[in-house]
Formats: structure tokens, C-alpha cells, sequence
């Protein structure tokens, strides 16, 4: 089984408490030190969460705004990514929500959310048998991370549904427990291809392959569960806010363009993101990224059908793009991260204060004034104003 190898994760974890990531964080300062207006250098993951930072490459929105960009570097694990950034080699990156609280809570990494890059864009995908949550009983699913709202999601809709998760390294679990596994999306479809796990809830587009595969089905949408929940976020150096403000001002302004683009042309950014796309910026095929970001319309009978979309009337994208880190998403999260069992030393989150996390992790003053330039919410499909109340219903 294609899980996460344990040199990996203990890596990872090292890297994210006070002690393993002091290295990293000298030499982000050094480097700072002797590069004070370093070039925007982007760090992503293969995924459909890094569309807006690679769109705004690949439109130039960068360099028309007097930014020198260099191309942006694929990097193939969290671990590498947060590696690279943490020790200053890429100064802008997406991160899991949850791996935000983390970096700057677990690790005191000065690590600021600077905005959202989407909202949902992930889901439960099951072997074609499995039918509803409860059959998942006895079973194991895959998650891409301890700290990601895929874990959180997932096990609230367990919990709902009269499951236990557990984090067994060995032996079956009973019939009323879920084993949960951290397992790379890239080597999740395969894995479900050969029965070595029941399911997995990951970002996309690695539930539109094993549909396209036809090796699995979609059990629910994370957005029908939380609605407009932010998956991955734009996450940058608090040394970069407080010393460059108006290059951080234009960096969000850029990514806030690219969000807006992407709504307007969801199959030309779906192409551009696509192996066949100029830059080739992901190894995917348009066909797959186009059933994420421009899906036809015929599909939304499937899902319903299916009860992959309970709610109907929240109108739900499969995924979608809206720059404003709510303060109440921020809260929520927190509190519902207090409560999901992870591996490894989390006792940081319970001396956590969900509100002061809201006003202290995330620097929404760059993202208001971008919102406002290409228009405001409405842009977004969104009311004007920066609250709103959320809506989890499992």
C-alpha cells in the first residue's frame, strides 16, 4: 500500500515543532538578510488548489504589475513544499487550512494567510460497492494529511454516521471503526484501483480520475457537507508584509485577478493547467481538469441522484474561487481541529483561542483592498461584506 512513508511524516513532524524548524527558519532569514527584494518565487502542489497562483503566472498578471516572477516550482509532497518554505526558498505557497495553524502554532513559523485561493474543490470517493458513510464500517480511507480539512470533514461525517475513527497501524478495525491512512493523491486512484483501501477524500483532480477510470464513484462533495469551505489558502512570510508591503499588495492583487479570470474561463484555465497546456504546469489531461473546473451541466442529476449532493439548494460548485478569509471559517476550523484525532504530538491546538487564531493568522488588509479593485464580492458571486456564518451540515 502507497501509503506515506513513515521517514516522510516524521520528517514533516520535525519540521513542525519549534525545535525541527528553528534551521529552516535562520536560513530564511539569512537568505532574507541577503536578498531583501528576492523575486516572487511560488511553490505548488499538482493540484487543482494552486490554480489561481499559476493562473497569475501564466497570464502575466505578475509582471504587469511590476513583479519579477520566476516560474513556479513543482514540488511533489507537503513535506518539500513546506520545506521550502519554511527555509525561504519559495515565498509564496498554497497550504492546507489546517497545515496553516500548525506551521505558525506548532512549529512558530511567521507564516500569514494572506487569502483564500478556493473554496470545496474536494471529495469522498469510494469503491463503486460502497453506497453510503455507514458502509464504510470496518473499512480503510485514505486522507492526504493529518492537518487538512479532508480529515477534519471526513471525520465529523463518520462521527454522524455512527463510525469511530481510528489510527491503527495494524490489525482490521471493528465493524463500527474507519482505519484512517495518509496516503499521497497521486497514489490514491491506484490504490482504490486495487482494493487496498475503500476510499479516500482528497482535493481534486484525483476524484475525477478514478471516475474517469471508472474505478470509484463519488460519495459526497466536501462543499455539501461545509459550505464554500476553504481547502488550501495563499500562504506567505510575515517578514515580506511587514517589509514590502506593497510588493505583497501586488502579489495578492495578482492572485485576486487570476481568481476572477478563472471564473470567466473555466475551461480555458482548466487547459492551461493541463499537460497539454504551454507550461505544462500539472502531469494531468485537460479531460480531467475540464470535469473539475468546467463541468457539464448533465452531471449535477448524477450527484444528486447519488446523494453526492445532498444540497441542492446551496447551489455548490465543484469547485470555486473567492479570495476572503472569513474569520469565521477560521474560528470553526480551530474548534472542530480540537476535537480530530491526528498522529503525533497535537497538544498545541487545545490551548488554542479560536478567535485570537482568526485575527492573528490570517492579515486580511492586502486581499480587502484587491477584492475592491476588481470590483468587490459580487465579482465573486458573493454580498458585499467580510462576515458570514457557517454552514456545516453533515
Amino acid at each position: 500500500m502507497c501509503q506515506i512513508s513513515r521517514r516522510e511524516w516524521l520528517k514533516l513532524a520535525s519540521m513542525m515543532t519549534v525545535a525541527g524548524a528553528a534551521p529552516l527558519l535562520a536560513s530564511a532569514a539569512a537568505r532574507a538578510a541577503t536578498e531583501p527584494d528576492a523575486p516572487l518565487r511560488i511553490g505548488y502542489l499538482p493540484i487543482t488548489d494552486a490554480t489561481p497562483l499559476l493562473v497569475a503566472h501564466n497570464n502575466g498578471y505578475f509582471e504587469q504589475a511590476g513583479i519579477k516572477a520566476e516560474k513556479p516550482t513543482l514540488l511533489r509532497s507537503w513535506a518539500q513544499l513546506i520545506e521550502a518554505f519554511l527555509s525561504g526558498q519559495v515565498n509564496v505557497v498554497h497550504l492546507l487550512s489546517p497545515m496553516t495553524v500548525w506551521a505558525r502554532y506548532g512549529s512558530q513559523a511567521q507564516a500569514k494567510v494572506v487569502a483564500w485561493n478556493h473554496v470545496n474543490g474536494s471529495a469522498i470517493t469510494v469503491t463503486n460497492d460502497i453506497n453510503k458513510v455507514s458502509d464504510l464500517g470496518g473499512k480503510t480511507v485514505a486522507v492526504p494529511f493529518w492537518y487538512s480539512i479532508h480529515n477534519v470533514v471526513l471525520q465529523g461525517l463518520l462521527a454522524a454516521n455512527g463510525l469511530t475513527p481510528v489510527l491503527k497501524k495494524s490489525g482490521a478495525p471493528a465493524a463500527n471503526e474507519v482505519n484512517l491512512i495518509v496516503m499521497a493523491p497521486s497514489d490514491m486512484p491506484p490504490a482504490l484501483a486495487a482494493r487496498q483501501i475503500a476510499g479516500y477524500i482528497v482535493a481534486e483532480p484525483f476524484n475525477a480520475a478514478a471516475e474517469n477510470l471508472k474505478v470509484g464513484k463519488v460519495l459526497r462533495f466536501t462543499g455539501d457537507v461545509w459550505k464554500n469551505h476553504a481547502c488550501c489558502v495563499v500562504t506567505m512570510h510575515e517578514r515580506d508584509l511587514t517589509s514590502r508591503p506593497e510588493w505583497s499588495q501586488k502579489v495578492v492583487d495578482a492572485i485576486v485577478k487570476a481568481q476572477a479570470w478563472t471564473r470567466a474561463h473555466p475551461e480555458d484555465a482548466a487547459r492551461l493547467l493541463s499537460k497539454e497546456g504551454e507550461n505544462r504546469y500539472t502531469p494531468h489531461p485537460f479531460q480531467i481538469l475540464q470535469r473539475v473546473l468546467a463541468p457539464a451541466a448533465s452531471e449535477q442529476g448524477r450527484y444528486l441522484a447519488d446523494r453526492a449532493i445532498v444540497h441542492a439548494d446551496w447551489h455548490e460548485k465543484r469547485i470555486d474561487f473567492q479570495p476572503y478569509p472569513y474569520p469565521s471559517y477560521t474560528e470553526a476550523l480551530v474548534r472542530h481541529m480540537q476535537k480530530t484525532q491526528v498522529e503525533g504530538n497535537a497538544q498545541f491546538l487545545a490551548k488554542l483561542d479560536p478567535a485570537f487564531v482568526a485575527r492573528d493568522l490570517v492579515d486580511d488588509r492586502f486581499v480587502k483592498k484587491s477584492i475592491a479593485a476588481v470590483g468587490g464580492m459580487k465579482t465573486f458571486g458573493l454580498p458585499d461584506g467580510f462576515t458570514r456564518q457557517e454552514v456545516i451540515v453533515v
